[in-house]
């Protein structure tokens, strides 16, 4: 089956694998900066990775990109972005300090990696006991620019292995340092061989 054909059970099976894994990812976090942090995935679609910077206001948006590679039993990509907005609510929330502009300080960077890392090895785990499999994030890498830019460094890296996604919307909620309008995107971009398990366990097939 064709990534871009999965039907909505299959689509809901995804979501409920991606709650639990932010779940995670939430717990890690609210240790990480000492309150409490909610991570939602409200929908959960396929996506062609070119059309990304339309799902998020257009080519020209700023965002920030979190990039890392998929080790371990499969291979693959993830990407985490935020719009420039919530990247600053964020920063805001993780280093409880408000900030009149978002910097890309030494600091603003580490902590933007640390979560990206966080929200990847959480995702991965979940999706490797599902699979089996142990999934291991590489090394993340940062990105602010226009979401066209940071999109299409990504698919420079995808050009052997296709270009669709599994695109996890996420929704930051906590106490009050860490608003409700913060929003991420999570991509997972398995390589064809990964892809084609993780299909036939989501569809319960042997």
């Amino acid at each position: 089956m064709p990534f871009r054909d999965l039907t909505d059970i299959q689509l809901d099976a995804l979501k409920e694998v991606s709650n639990i894994g932010m779940g995670h990812a939430a717990t890690a976090l609210s240790q990480m900066i000492g309150q409490r942090v909610n991570l939602r995935v409200p929908r959960v679609s396929v996506t062609e990775i070119s059309t990304v910077p339309e799902h998020l206001g257009g080519a020209e948006t700023l965002m920030v990109g979190v990039t890392l590679q998929i080790l371990g039993d499969a291979r693959g990509s993830i990407m985490l972005l935020f719009p420039q907005e919530s990247a600053h609510r964020l920063l805001g929330c993780l280093l409880q300090r408000e900030e009149r502009t978002l910097v890309m300080n030494e600091l603003n960077v580490s902590a933007l990696k640390e979560v990206g890392n966080i929200l990847a090895s959480a995702y991965l785990s979940a999706i490797g006991n599902l699979l089996h499999k142990t999934l291991i994030p590489s090394v993340p890498l940062l990105s602010y620019d226009m979401a066209g830019a940071v999109v299409d460094y990504v698919l420079i890296d995808l050009s052997q292995t296709g270009n669709l996604a599994l695109m996890v919307e996420t929704d930051f909620s906590g106490d009050a340092g860490c608003s409700n309008q913060i929003k991420g995107h999570f991509f997972l971009m398995p390589d064809p061989q990964t892809l084609e398990i993780f299909l036939r366990v989501v569809a319960g097939e042997p």
